[in-house]
């Protein structure tokens, strides 16, 4: 692991970390987080509905580091982008790569570049050539321990490559184990759909 690595903040894609777990794996209701309002979300139903679809912005947001907008302020600029996009039931569709890579690159200033395909072995190079890399895994990479119940369908951001494997920040990340964690490359793996948007490290 780099001292890149440290230099790179923890956050969640829930204003209270503390209360993650109970949101993502016991259903309660994100309107009751006392801390919704640090998100930048307009109501606790704003933040509500949303804040279980923004773990691509919480990525965003690690990677921008100290002094980066909230994290509903880079939703709306993602959703100006078309990143995000609703549909007439009110059905949230998203993260889109390609607008979500515009928006980052003409708004924020960084190369960000989709990877339709991905390899494990293209990821260790981008980590190697000092890129960040928002991986689509499973939710279930929170416990590696388990096996994976699929592939795809959340984003986390991978930091950097250790002796065996890779190092990566979840958003939904239960403990700080699962949320600042290492993976060796075939557990990895098991959780990740092959795709993702890599980014300039810190």
């Amino acid at each position: 692991m780099t001292c890149r690595t440290c230099r790179v903040p923890v956050q969640t894609q829930f204003a209270s970390p503390g209360l993650v777990g109970a949101i993502v794996e016991e259903g309660i209701d994100p309107a009751g987080d006392p801390r919704w309002a640090e998100s930048g979300a307009a109501s606790p139903a704003d933040y509500a509905r949303w804040a279980g679809h923004l773990c691509g912005m919480t990525c965003l947001r690690m990677a921008l580091g100290t002094g980066a907008p909230s994290l509903f302020a880079l939703r709306d600029g993602a959703l100006a982008y078309g990143a995000y996009t609703e549909d007439a039931d009110g059905v949230i569709r998203g993260l889109i790569y390609a607008p979500f890579a515009r928006y980052v690159s003409e708004v924020h200033g960084l190369d960000a570049v989709v990877h339709r395909e991905l390899s494990p072995a293209a990821v260790l190079g981008l980590l190697d050539e000092g890129r960040t890399v928002m991986a689509s895994v499973h939710h279930g990479i929170r416990h590696p321990e388990r096996p994976a119940p699929g592939r795809g369908g959340h984003l986390v951001l991978l930091t950097a490559r250790t002796d065996d494997g890779v190092h990566f920040h979840n958003p939904s990340g239960t403990t700080a184990k699962t949320r600042a964690a290492t993976l060796p490359v075939p557990v990895l793996e098991c959780f990740f759909a092959g795709r993702g948007v890599s980014l300039p490290g810190a």
